[in-house]
């Protein structure tokens, strides 16, 4: 199920439906993912709550403990994505592509976390998947591979104003 709270341009509700299920089988998820597309201010409620920190993010993955049971069946449910549609509209502008690709992209991470990936512990094996997936999802820069460009991006503007205040 996908839940548009906040809209973004050109991603409908039955698009946004298609992608997760092409994104569900690239990634070898089993089960259903429900997500949520809404604002910052929900996406810092939400942080707050599960992670403790009192920040927006631009998504949040929750898998689901166990299996539900439905009219006494066995459903797979893998969990809940929630997406923040400004701050994936910010990302979208500073990485130069449209804001419905930032949201696949932020899905796509989601995904991966449901699937069970961690990128803080896994040495790097998230960051493959994702890049193979994205490739063959045609989305563009995968998103830990873009937070290491920044952050390397970020170290070195740190070092040479670090230099430049030691020579001044």
């Amino acid at each position: 199920m996908v839940i548009l709270q906040r809209r973004v341009a050109a991603l409908s509700q039955s698009s946004l439906e298609r992608f997760v299920l092409r994104a569900r089988q690239a990634a070898g998820l089993r089960g259903n993912a429900n997500i949520l597309v809404t604002g910052s201010d929900v996406m810092r409620v939400l942080n707050r709550q599960f992670r403790g920190k009192n920040k927006p993010t631009d998504v949040l993955s929750f898998p689901a403990s166990s299996p539900l049971i439905a009219n006494g069946r066995k459903s797979t449910h893998a969990g809940e994505i929630a997406i923040s549609s400004d701050i994936a509209a910010k990302n979208a502008v500073r990485f130069g592509h449209s804001a419905a690709e930032e949201v696949k992209i932020l899905i796509l991470h989601g995904i991966l976390h449901l699937a069970g990936f961690d990128h803080e512990r896994d040495n790097g094996q998230m960051a493959r998947k994702e890049m193979k997936l994205r490739q063959a999802l045609r989305l563009p820069v995968a998103l830990l591979q873009r937070n290491e460009s920044v952050k390397s991006k970020s170290a070195k503007k740190r070092h040479v104003l670090s230099v430049a205040a030691r020579r001044a």
